[in-house]
C-alpha cells in the first residue's frame, strides 16, 4: 500500500504519493544595469545596479498526469532599491485534466493578449512593477479557473478570491515617477478592500485563419489611480487609490499568407469615467532573407484611449513602429528593436532586446532602452534620464 501526504492548495485536498512523477526545472540569473546619465531625482542611485534573481519549477503529477501540482517561487535581489529586493509565488496550482475541461485551483498566471507592445485585455494578474516597465512581468493571482473545451469553442471561468497590489519601485530605484508611490497608504473603492472576490469569464475559438476571444471581468482595477498624499514624515508622495471596474474586451488576431494582423479592444466602466481604448496593427514577415536560414518581421501598431492626455495609459494617442530578427540557429538568436511616438506629447521610447544562448543551460539577454519627453504632464518626462542598458546572464537547469 502506498504512503501519501495530503496538503491543501486553497480548497482541495492533494495526495502526493510515492512512485509518480516528479521534475524539477527552472532558472537563475544575474542582471547589470548601466545608466549613463545621473539620476533626475535626488534619491536615485547613480550609474550601476547589479541584481540577481531564481525562478525554479517544481512540477509534479500523478493520476496518469491528469492531476499535476506546479510551484514556481520567484525571488529578486537589488543591489540599491529595498522595495526591488522581493520574493513572490508565481504559480502554486493543483490541476485536474478531465475529457473536454480543466480545473486549476491556486495561485496562477494566465496571459491574454496578441499585441506586441502593448497588452490591453491582459486583466487577470498584477502587473510586478518593480522587475521592469514593460509590465510584461506579473504577480501570481489566487484564483480557481475552470475551462470547458467544445466544438464552439474554449470557456474559461473565473473566481479570483484575493487582490494582489501593484508594485512600485523605492526611492532609491530608477525608472520611477518623480513621487514615490506609497503602497502603505493603498486604499480601495470596495470595503472588502483586497479581499474582494473578482469575477471573469472569457470566450475563444480558431475560425479558419482567425483567433478570436471575447472576456468580461468585474472586480478591482489592477490599474491604481494615484492620488497626492504625504508619507509619515510629511514628505509629498503618492497613494495607490483601487476602484471596483466592468470591463468588456476583445482580442482578435489574423493569420494571412505571411500576415499577422491583430487588435486589443476594451471597453471599462469605472468610479471615475467609462471609455474605450484599443491597440492594433500589423506583423508581415519575410521569410528566408539573402538566402538565409533567418527571418525579419516588420511590426507596426496604434495605441489609443478615449481618455487623451487624462489617461493613466502611457499609450493613448501613440504610433509603434518595430522590427524582429530570428536567425534560426541552434543558439534560438533573435533582435527585436522597437519605438514608440506619443503624438500628442512628441515624445518617444526605444528599446532594443537581442538574446541568445550560449552552450549547455545558458542564456545572455542585452536590452537598450532611450526615452525622450519635455513635457510636465508627459509621463515620460520623469524618464528622460534613466537611458540605460541591460545585460542578463541566465542559466537553466
Amino acid at each position: 500500500m502506498k504512503k501519501c501526504l495530503v496538503f491543501s492548495l486553497l480548497l482541495i485536498p492533494t495526495f502526493v504519493c510515492a512512485g509518480n512523477s516528479l521534475e524539477i526545472s527552472g532558472k537563475g540569473g544575474l542582471e547589470w544595469r548601466v545608466f549613463p546619465n545621473s539620476p533626475q531625482f535626488s534619491e536615485q542611485y547613480e550609474t550601476s545596479n547589479l541584481s540577481g534573481f531564481f525562478e525554479p519549477q517544481l512540477l509534479y503529477s500523478w493520476n496518469e498526469e491528469s492531476d499535476y501540482v506546479k510551484f514556481i517561487p520567484f525571488l529578486r535581489w537589488d543591489q540599491h532599491d529595498r522595495e526591488r529586493t522581493h520574493a513572490d509565488i508565481r504559480q502554486l496550482t493543483w490541476s485536474h485534466i478531465g475529457e473536454g475541461w480543466e480545473l486549476h485551483n491556486g495561485i496562477d498566471k494566465v496571459f491574454w493578449g496578441v499585441t506586441e507592445f502593448q497588452h490591453l485585455v491582459d486583466t487577470i494578474n498584477q502587473t510586478d512593477g518593480v522587475e521592469d516597465i514593460d509590465g510584461e512581468d506579473k504577480l501570481g493571482q489566487p484564483m480557481i479557473h475552470l475551462s470547458i473545451a467544445r466544438e464552439w469553442g474554449i470557456l474559461d471561468l473565473f473566481a479570483l478570491p484575493g487582490f494582489r497590489e501593484r508594485t512600485f519601485p523605492g526611492a532609491d530605484g530608477r525608472l520611477r515617477s518623480g513621487l514615490v508611490v506609497d503602497t502603505h497608504q493603498s486604499s480601495y473603492e470596495s470595503a472588502a478592500g483586497d479581499k474582494h472576490l473578482d469575477l471573469a469569464a472569457r470566450w475563444s475559438r480558431t475560425l479558419g485563419d482567425y483567433d478570436i476571444g471575447l472576456h468580461w471581468f468585474r472586480g478591482t482595477n489592477r490599474d491604481p489611480l494615484l492620488n497626492a498624499g504625504v508619507d509619515g514624515n510629511g514628505n509629498p508622495v503618492l497613494t495607490p487609490y483601487y476602484e471596483q471596474i466592468n470591463q468588456l474586451g476583445m482580442d482578435l488576431q489574423a493569420t494571412l499568407d505571411d500576415w499577422l494582423w491583430k487588435l486589443e479592444m476594451r471597453w471599462r466602466d469605472g468610479q471615475r469615467d467609462s471609455f474605450w481604448a484599443l491597440q492594433g496593427g500589423f506583423e508581415y514577415t519575410l521569410y528566408g532573407i539573402a538566402d538565409s536560414d533567418a527571418d525579419l518581421g516588420l511590426l507596426m501598431e496604434y495605441g489609443w484611449d478615449e481618455r487623451g492626455t487624462a489617461s493613466t495609459s502611457l499609450a493613448q494617442n501613440d504610433l509603434f513602429l518595430g522590427a524582429r530578427f530570428v536567425l534560426n540557429d541552434a543558439e534560438s538568436s533573435e533582435l527585436l528593436a522597437g519605438i514608440g511616438y506619443d503624438l500628442d506629447y512628441h515624445s518617444h521610447s526605444l528599446q532594443i532586446e537581442a538574446s541568445s544562448r550560449i552552450g549547455q543551460g545558458w542564456k545572455a539577454n542585452l536590452d537598450l532602452r532611450l526615452f525622450s519627453g519635455k513635457e510636465a504632464n508627459d509621463p515620460l518626462s520623469s524618464l528622460r534620464r534613466d537611458d540605460h542598458i541591460q545585460l542578463t546572464l541566465e542559466r537553466y537547469f
